[in-house]
């Protein structure tokens, strides 16, 4: 044997040894690394499967409540949304909350549904839900309390960053108009029919509202619609339009007599034509 062979050798057994003794000393880790792995992946599965599941669960018992809803049955309605509500899974929970006042609202319980959606807005942690929860309950506060208590709901959605800004104009609107605050519903509505962004049916709403308005005598009529103002004209007094062509007066095309010129005092007679020769 070679002295380079016995070297070879010799290096092999030396790097066994050196991975052998790492695997000794590391071996443990890894392997615990790996089972770590496999079971974060087993349970991130289970987890999802399980939120999957019971978010399916909650839409199926969501949507029923919706049909009881639709019909007669308001006290199974409640009850099924009081369950999608207990098990708390997904954004069905708030959308029960909401359908829940409504139905209350529906059924003639407004101090009921008025509560119910001030819970949500105190609750909510999505801007545009706890909005839209002061916006409901200030509009069922136009009919069922003062102005006061519609300010406290919509006053901070009037402003021109919120999205529900015309909705919550309007309702402060009509809550100043019912307490007899004329100017300041005329402010509200026209701070409203002014936005740019104002839907096509809100401006339609505003505008009866502000022609109300100037009925009442508060606000002078728009400066659009003045223009727009059709003159009334007295049948008594005006000239009969004609009905046809053949009413109309004919004109007169014949020019005055001092207007046409005379015929020359000493004109010439006119040559005779001379005679044709005679065969």
């Amino acid at each position: 044997m070679s002295n380079e062979n016995i070297i070879r050798e010799i290096d092999e057994e030396l790097r066994s040894d050196r991975v052998r003794k790492l695997w000794r000393t590391y071996g443990p880790y890894v392997i615990g690394a790996a089972v770590v792995i496999v079971l974060a992946v087993a349970v991130n599965e289970g987890w999802s499967w399980w939120q999957n599941s019971n978010s399916a669960r909650s839409s199926d018992q969501f949507y029923s409540a919706l049909e009881l809803a639709d019909g007669t049955d308001t006290a199974g309605a409640l009850k099924a949304l009081d369950e999608v509500i207990a098990a708390n899974h997904g954004g069905y929970p708030a959308l029960a909350r909401f359908r829940e006042a409504a139905l209350l609202a529906k059924d003639g319980k407004a101090t009921e549904a008025i509560a119910a959606y001030d819970a949500l807005s105190s609750s909510e942690t999505n801007k545009y839900l706890r909005e839209l929860a002061l916006l409901l309950a200030g509009n069922l506060l136009v009919d069922n309390g003062d102005v006061a208590q519609v300010e406290q709901r919509v006053g901070s959605l009037v402003g021109a960053t919120s999205t529900f800004r015309n909705a919550a104009r309007e309702a402060l609107g009509l809550a100043k108009y019912k307490a007899g605050d004329l100017e300041g519903a005329r402010q509200s509505f026209e701070d409203a029919v002014n936005d740019p962004l104002a839907g096509q049916d809100a401006r339609a709403r505003l505008n009866i509202y502000l022609g109300q308005l100037v009925a009442d005598g508060v606000a002078p009529p728009p400066a659009a619609a003045a223009a727009e103002t059709p003159v009334i004209v007295d049948p008594a007094t005006a000239a009969p339009a004609p009905s046809s062509v053949g009413d109309a007066p004919a004109l007169d095309t014949t020019p005055p007599a001092d207007a046409a010129p005379a015929a020359p005092a000493d004109a010439a007679p006119a040559p005779d034509a001379p005679a044709a020769p005679a065969n």
